[in-house]
């Protein structure tokens, strides 16, 4: 028998030792908030230079943050000059006043999980927009995440974006 017979049932066994098991799951949810503006100016609000009203980060203190409204764009969070910094998703569908998708953990980096979250923007009565965010994630999940998650989109949309939005942070079409 060959030595290399020999070592690679040995690898193998050292690479599985430390396995264990991942809680899987999915689970999905909707946030929406009527704020003023006209879908398109909304849109342009809401995405690039997110800073004004996106309150999370991994840094702490990011020296840029932003969502790029084009396919193939990035979240990105840039933790400081040197260009550290981390991608949270990429944009895999974009059409200005109407919808935006991104693909990625987000705050979960690290996790075995496919996040989906899609943001759509709708005419709401008296010159007002329906910003919607619908979240789908399947893969590795803990009980406790839906929950939170789902509190921290409220936080985000209804806490954060519409205060923004209402304070100027939207042009009127």
């Amino acid at each position: 028998m060959s030595r290399l017979a020999l070592v690679v049932p040995c690898l193998c066994l050292a690479i599985s030792a430390g396995a264990a098991e991942s809680p899987a799951g999915a689970f999905s949810f909707r946030v929406e908030v009527a704020v003023p503006g006209q879908p398109g100016a909304v849109y342009d609000a809401t995405f690039g230079d997110v800073t004004g009203w996106w309150d999370h980060s991994m840094s702490g203190d990011p020296l840029r943050m932003y969502i790029e409204p084009k396919p193939g764009g990035a979240f990105m969070e840039i933790f400081d000059e040197s260009g550290d910094g981390v991608r949270h998703a990429v944009v895999t569908y974009a059409k200005r006043g109407e919808m935006l998708r991104f693909e990625g953990p987000l705050g979960l980096a690290g996790n075995s999980l496919h996040m989906v979250t899609t943001w759509t923007f709708a005419d709401a009565e008296e010159g007002h927009t329906l910003v919607a965010v619908e979240v789908h994630a399947a893969g590795e999940v803990d009980a406790r995440w839906p929950a939170v998650i789902e509190r921290t989109w409220v936080h985000f949309l209804v806490d954060r974006l519409k205060p923004y939005l209402e304070g100027g942070g939207a042009a009127q079409d």
